[in-house]
């Protein structure tokens, strides 16, 4: 932990850590790492200490979770993306934590369309047993990836599940829920054009959603 901080604390940019946390519309404040930048640094400090290999330090996730610059959450997922063959289900706990904790959209997508949906891929019972809770769960953002953990999927997808999870939220006025069905939609389509078009057709769903889903159509 104090060897990573130290690595970020000396790549700090205060110009560029104002533009990001505006960016982000203020929710987190920033060390003004840019991405690429950030990736590489990660990627040489696991290589250094190690991490790169075995199975991940899950307590070393948790306490970056804990740091308040928003750099540290994304190293956090970078890293769970990196070993993420390497989890298990009963990591589903920790994902649900890291989810629902300091959420906003820059870390729940890449949770959500890599970490769980390699994840539900390797073990297709937590999607009953866990995932099927977040399609209706009060949490947005829990409802979101269950939206979204199969967006990669193409072929692979269990369509009916996808549309089941989309009627479930298909009444909500969350943004972040209607932006998230548009998107699941709309790449399934690339897949099954004719399936998503006649579902758009025949379902009522939010006009955002309709609009992103049906841009390839």
């Amino acid at each position: 932990m104090e060897r990573l901080i130290a690595l970020f604390q000396e790549h700090r940019d205060p110009a560029n850590a104002a533009g990001m946390a505006k960016y982000m519309r203020d929710q987190f404040p920033y060390l003004g790492i840019k991405a690429p930048e950030r990736r590489l640094l990660l990627r040489q400090f696991l290589k250094d200490s190690g991490l790169d290999k075995g199975l991940p330090d899950r307590r070393l996730v948790l306490e970056l979770w804990k740091l308040p610059e928003r750099e540290y959450q994304y190293a956090a997922v970078d890293y769970l993306v990196e070993l993420r063959r390497q989890l298990t289900a009963e990591d589903t706990g920790l994902l649900q934590g890291l989810i629902t904790g300091k959420a906003w959209w820059d870390t729940v997508d890449p949770l959500a369309t890599v970490v769980v949906g390699d994840l539900a891929g390797r073990h297709p019972h937590i999607v009953p047993e866990t995932i099927e809770d977040w399609s209706g769960h009060e949490n947005l953002w829990l409802r979101r990836t269950a939206i979204l953990f199969q967006l990669k999927y193409k072929a692979r997808t269990d369509t009916p599940l996808l549309y089941r999870f989309i009627l479930r939220n298909a009444a909500s006025r969350e943004f972040f829920i209607q932006k998230a069905i548009g998107w699941a939609l709309r790449e399934y389509s690339k897949t099954d054009p004719e399936s998503v078009r006649a579902f758009i057709r025949e379902n009522a769903l939010p006009r955002l959603s309709v609009r992103e889903g049906g841009k390839y159509l």
